[in-house]
């Protein structure tokens, strides 16, 4: 029989099978490489595009933040112009209030009295005068009570003098400014 030696087919061969295995493993490397810098790549893509989308977003947040704050600011001046618009739409519904106010002090003053001081602070007036009798005095009180723009009178000081053998009496008085149209629709509104 002949002899055949297959060592060095074998040999070759296993040679072939470790380039082989060499090649793909360096293919297989270099797939990996690129896999993984294509990654790299892309998801670095991402991250500066949502950075930019980020950017912008901070951008515009900052534009209405100061928009807002404009917002606020003509609020604000709105606010101011609408309360100075009702004092000055208060003043002139009550600029006529004053004569009224007069004529009612005029007429609710009886003879022998005098007035030497009026004087308010707010809806209150303190009125300071002479009267020839106490009972004068009551009766300015009565008047005034009775009047439609003001209510509640309240004696403070009442001081007699004797000079000059005429017996005189001092007063002073607080009494409540009312407006007879808020009244009327106070007195509508209790009546319901």
């Amino acid at each position: 029989m002949t002899a055949i030696n297959l060592l060095p087919w074998r040999e070759m061969r296993r040679k072939e099978h470790q380039r082989q295995f060499f090649s793909i493993s360096a293919g297989a490397a270099i797939l990996m490489a690129m896999i993984v810098f294509y990654i790299h790549i892309h998801i670095g893509g991402l991250i500066g595009a949502q950075n930019d989308r980020n950017t912008f977003l901070k951008d515009e947040i900052s534009k209405v933040e100061k928009m807002i704050a404009e917002i606020r600011t003509l609020q604000s001046e709105k606010q101011a112009l609408l309360a100075r618009m009702n004092i000055i739409q208060q003043l002139q519904t009550r600029r006529p209030e004053i004569v009224h106010i007069f004529d009612e002090i005029v007429r609710a003053v009886p003879g022998g009295i005098y007035l030497t001081s009026i004087k308010q602070q707010g809806a209150s007036f303190t009125i300071e005068g002479v009267a020839q009798s106490n009972a004068r005095v009551s009766s300015f009180m009565r008047n005034l009570d009775t009047s439609d723009w003001f209510q509640n009178p309240r004696l403070e000081v009442i001081q007699a003098n004797d000079q000059d053998k005429v017996r005189t009496s001092r007063f002073k008085l607080l009494v409540n400014q009312v407006n007879p149209a808020d009244k009327g629709v106070a007195d509508a509104e209790a009546g319901q």
